[in-house]
């Protein structure tokens, strides 16, 4: 329709007439509306040249298709552009207009918001504190706008990690929300899902989780979300309803705004997302590569879209095993964050961790070191030494050191971890990471055959983990089995044996049966047994570990084979040498 207004007006007017100028807008909006941004960009590259012409460079008209064609570059991914005009405009509308007036604040939101984009915190920082400051004093404190201000800089003050801060505006925005919107807006749900957030990076994990049980019961009852919207779905990790629904959002979107709408694109984003969730690697790689096509096609190799889809499958890669499809994605994403982004831009250093994480999967410990020590290297400078980024890129570099066998490395560098982690101005003794911190130091004192320290802090792990956590948590029986595990290089079997039997019935019910760290409980415990001279009850579950190996493992795994060899062993300590030869049969 907007095509055939334009045809018309080409024909009736000159080429420079306002109407003209009016529908190529209008048709870049549309353009922009659809996500066809190169469309758009062409038009409003149009329009800006015109009305520079007719109007003049300080003419609201021109300011304003300046600033639509950044926007167009900001979604784009091209933030150097977008930045270069957004600064004329910023510049031109003060000039113009004056410091305090809306259009010009909003010029200075959009620059900041461009800054954040590069990881440019202390730039978008400083602009937001203008924007906040002016709104209040221009809109009052209660206006929408102020408190968007208020949310944005508190965003920035959480992508440094600062927390108090980010808390302090949050709870004023929170405040704020519920007092002009009221308790059961989506914004004021959204504030409240943030301060969660914030709650949580502290490691206050029981006030995040009140917050978080009342986002939940907020998000099922009102009737803007209810019980069954995908946000309440998936918050409530019901993958199977989220999936369902996501189908029907995906089908209508594919229908009414076609396959290569951004919006057609995030809904199969999401889709792979609740399917990655599930651990249905392989549906969500279908879908992981037919939005990288996508957003290739769309918006091109080096859109930040663009990179994360390929971040995205080269993680459901990592994630099925598949190391060296995985590595050859990861390069190609740090490759490009390099040189979109530049090398210390939070996105390009998590690159760069995501690929020192996959070589030590490969048991490449030398090229994992090598990116960790960058990594570290980056993270002090660009975040501060005490940012929990920096404190998990030294305990990544540690556990490096242990897989090489370098333990007095890694010892050093998991106390500081220990330390800095404990320290109450970063996150506290009770924090998860923490405690992650505590049971890595134990596993090094473990392998040094330093037992006594190693139980030492397993204990306080174990004690920490039953305040914090749930009976059923992973991390909780998994510290149970480690204890266990330096009770038995003690011989003290009775111990190790009562925590095993726990370890064993809880992952059981959490995991199943066939699960492997549920067999690998099975086989301790066998283990366990046998040491204490009872052979029948150990050669009932290594009998059971043995068919579940054969059923849940590819034939001659190792672990397989040790199983067998572990049951060769007990029949041997009763001498039954007959059923070695009818297990090596059978097997």
């Amino acid at each position: 329709m907007q095509h055939k207004v334009l045809e018309i007006y080409k024909d009736k007017f000159e080429k420079n007439h306002p109407k003209i100028l009016e529908a190529i807008t209008h048709l870049a909006s549309i353009y922009r509306n659809q996500g066809r941004w190169k469309e758009a960009e062409e038009l409003q590259l149009q329009v800006l040249e015109l009305q520079k012409k007719v109007l003049g460079e300080k003419h609201p008209h021109t300011i304003t298709a300046m600033a639509n064609l950044a926007s167009t570059y900001r979604n784009q991914g091209r933030w150097k552009e977008a930045e270069e005009l957004q600064l004329q405009v910023l510049k031109l509308r003060k000039a113009v207009l004056g410091e305090k007036h809306p259009h010009t604040i909003i010029a200075m939101a959009n620059l900041a918001s461009t800054y954040g984009n590069q990881g440019r915190c202390k730039e978008a920082e400083e602009l937001q504190l203008q924007v906040m400051e002016l709104r209040k004093t221009v809109l009052g404190e209660e206006h929408p706008d102020t408190i968007t201000a208020m949310a944005d800089l508190a965003s920035t003050y959480h992508n440094q990690s600062r927390w108090k801060e980010a808390e302090e505006l949050q709870l004023q925005v929170l405040k704020l929300q519920k007092t002009v919107l009221g308790k059961e807006h989506p914004y004021t749900i959204t504030a409240m899902a943030n301060l969660a957030s914030t709650y949580g990076n502290q490691g206050r994990c029981k006030e995040a989780e009140e917050l978080q049980l009342r986002v939940l019961e907020l998000r099922k009852t009102i009737t803007a979300l209810g019980e069954e919207h995908p946000y309440t779905i998936r918050a409530m990790g019901r993958w199977k309803e989220a999936e369902e629904l996501q189908l029907q959002v995906l089908k209508l979107q594919k229908t009414v705004l076609g396959e290569k709408h951004p919006h057609t694109i995030t809904a199969m984003a999401n889709l792979a997302s609740t399917y990655w969730n599930q651990g249905r690697w392989k549906e969500a790689e279908e879908l992981d590569l037919q939005v990288l096509e996508s957003q290739k096609t769309m918006l091109g190799e080096e859109h930040p879209h663009t990179i994360t889809a390929v971040a995205n499958l080269a993680s459901t890669y990592r994630n099925q095993g598949r190391w060296k499809e995985a590595e050859e994605l990861q390069l190609q994403v740090l490759k490009l964050r390099k040189a979109v982004l530049g090398e210390k831009h939070p996105h390009t250093i998590t690159a760069m961790a995501n690929l020192a994480s996959t070589y030590w999967n490969q048991g490449r410990c030398k090229e994992a070191e090598e990116l960790q020590l960058q990594l570290l290297k980056l993270r002090k400078t660009v975040l501060g030494e005490e940012h929990p980024d920096t404190i998990t890129a030294m305990a990544n570099l540690a556990s490096t050191y242990w897989n090489q066998g370098r333990c007095k490395e890694a010892e050093e560098l998991q106390l500081q971890v220990l330390e800095l982690r404990k320290t109450k101005t970063v996150l506290g003794e009770e924090h998860p990471d923490t405690i992650t911190a505590m049971a890595n130091l134990a596993s090094t004192y473990w392998n040094q055959g330093r037992c006594k320290e190693a139980e030492e802090l397993q204990l306080q792990v174990l004690k920490l983990h039953k305040t914090v956590l749930e009976e059923e948590h992973p991390h909780k029986i998994t510290a149970m089995a480690n204890l266990a595990s330096t009770y038995w290089n003690q011989g003290r079997w009775k111990e190790a044996e009562e925590l095993q039997l726990q370890v064993l019935k809880l992952r059981k019910t959490v995991l199943g049966e066939e699960h492997p760290h549920t067999i690998t409980a099975m086989a301790n415990l066998a283990s366990t047994y046998w040491n204490q001279g009872r052979c029948q009850e150990a050669e009932e579950l290594q009998l059971q570990v043995l068919e579940l190996q054969k059923t849940v493992l590819r034939e001659g795994h190792p672990d397989a084979i040790t199983a067998m060899a572990n049951l060769a062993s007990t029949y041997r300590n009763q001498g039954e040498d007959q059923e070695i030869s009818k297990n090596k049969q059978e097997h």
